[in-house]
């Protein structure tokens, strides 16, 4: 499995005074970082947004899933995270696009719902939907 946060404002991963930042500082486009147990990549100076099958495309065929948060607008299933404190109640997605809601109470559409707090309802629905793909 890979997981893929979305960050519309830019993030800042490198910390000053590291290699890796000051490879950065000094016009590298892209510095991967590299170790017995795990890699790292960099990439900057994107000509534009990469769409989500571009990122996922970087990971290759090394899992069988990738988990996002964001890219609301993506052509891809979802699971909507709702509370009503930050929505209103308002889903963001339309119902044809969701997998399931997870929501602070219960909402008025025709999909699987589960509470907040249901991290193991969610990842059996996940499971079975990904059995069904073959």
């Amino acid at each position: 499995m890979a997981v893929v946060k979305h960050d519309s404002h830019g993030f800042e991963m490198d910390r000053p005074g590291k290699d890796t930042w000051r490879l950065r500082q000094a016009g590298a486009d892209a510095v991967l970082i590299s170790s017995p147990t795990q890699m790292a990549m960099i990439r900057a100076l994107l000509s534009r947004e990469l769409t989500l099958d571009e990122v996922a495309a970087t990971i290759g065929d090394a899992v069988d899933l990738v988990l996002t948060e964001g890219y609301k607008s993506a052509d891809k299933p979802k699971v909507e995270v709702s509370r009503r404190v930050i929505s209103g109640g308002e889903l963001l997605c339309d119902p044809e696009e969701l997998l399931a809601v997870v929501a602070d109470g219960p909402r008025d559409i025709d999909v699987p719902q589960f509470d907040l707090e249901d991290a193991a309802g969610v990842a059996d629905l996940l499971v079975d939907y990904l059995k069904q793909l073959g």
